[in-house]
């Protein structure tokens, strides 16, 4: 039957090493950094991406804008197996008219399953290109989060090997104590009485 002392690396004992007392303080500063600095980092970067990525998805809601276009080109005749839902787009021919101008024709993405004469709504930037809508507030709220999330990880990740690191090097220097021990103790032990 084993019998586990809690504390002993803190208390006074003939068998605990300088090397215990250095783990224990290394365990204690490993604790407070896991339970504290790493869910702050988490936030902090969080926050970070949450600035940047909202300044972004401005900035592309101001550039872009969108139409309303019908779709003049014929689909493809026969969709890949798996996808024939409308989460897979294709590139089809759609026309429009914007106020004012004469009625324009592009090759644009649209879901899969769109039929000839469907209205769709379609993404242009400011040089006419067909591009993908800008993120809303979900999309950058999720890149925010997994931002967040990762940094937190990275920062666990970093501590946790810093921990392992001092471990070794405290598990090292307690084996050169026992062994400078042994080589005073052991002769004792060792020669034969008379």
């Amino acid at each position: 039957m084993r019998t586990r002392v809690r504390g002993w690396r803190w208390r006074r004992n003939p068998l605990r090493r300088r090397s215990d007392v250095v783990e224990a303080w290394t365990v204690l500063v490993v604790a407070v950094l896991l339970s504290v600095v790493v869910p702050l980092v988490g936030i902090a970067a969080g926050l970070h991406a949450h600035d940047q990525a909202r300044s972004l998805a401005a900035a592309q809601r101001a550039e872009r804008h969108q139409v309303r276009a019908t779709v003049i080109g014929d689909p493809p005749e026969r969709l890949a197996s798996g996808q024939g839902d409308r989460e897979h787009p294709y590139r089809a021919q759609v026309r429009w008219t914007e106020p004012g101008k004469a009625p324009r024709t592009a090759w644009v993405r649209v879901p899969a399953g769109t039929h000839t004469g469907e209205v769709v709504p379609v993404w242009f930037d400011s040089r006419g290109r067909s591009v993908a809508p800008p993120p809303d507030d979900v999309a950058v709220w999720q890149h925010s989060v997994t931002f967040g999330l990762c940094a937190a990880g990275g920062a666990a990740g970093v501590v946790i090997l810093g921990h392992g690191i001092a471990r070794r090097f405290a598990l090292r220097h307690r084996l050169a104590e026992w062994e400078r021990e042994w080589a005073r103790t052991g002769p004792r032990w060792t020669q034969p009485r008379t």
